[in-house]
């Protein structure tokens, strides 16, 4: 099993190609991406996306974590991601409510302006 610490920065590199494309990615999608195996590999996603996060409120940058989203067809990451930010100081809401889609969409678009003009 490959850990969080050696995942994280191949996942930012990955992520940020991912943010030239446009479009986001499901856990799994990029589980596969990074060649992660078991045992519990969206665990590893999630504990490298919370590093990553960790990391770019610390450098005052947009979460690039927004990019990866559920499977579940809403659109949107899992309700740990709003819970991470809300512990970052990022979200100050209801990780269920409607405020959560109004926040994932202007992160969204934050990561993409942040991240195209960077590369």
């Amino acid at each position: 099993m490959i850990g969080t610490p050696e995942i994280h920065s191949r996942m930012r590199t990955y992520l940020q190609g991912i943010a030239a494309q446009g479009v986001p990615i499901t856990y799994q999608a990029l589980a596969v991406a990074l060649k992660l195996t078991p045992p519990k590999t969206i665990h590893q996603v999630t504990e490298a996306l919370e590093m990553l996060m960790a990391e770019d409120v610390a450098a005052s940058r947009p979460m690039i974590a927004a990019l990866v989203i559920s499977k579940s067809g809403s659109g949107l990451p899992a309700v740990g991601f709003f819970e991470m930010a809300a512990q970052l100081g990022r979200f100050p809401s209801d990780v269920n409510g409607p405020e959560a889609v109004i926040f994932h969409k202007k992160e969204i678009a934050a990561v993409l302006k942040y991240w195209v003009s960077s590369s």
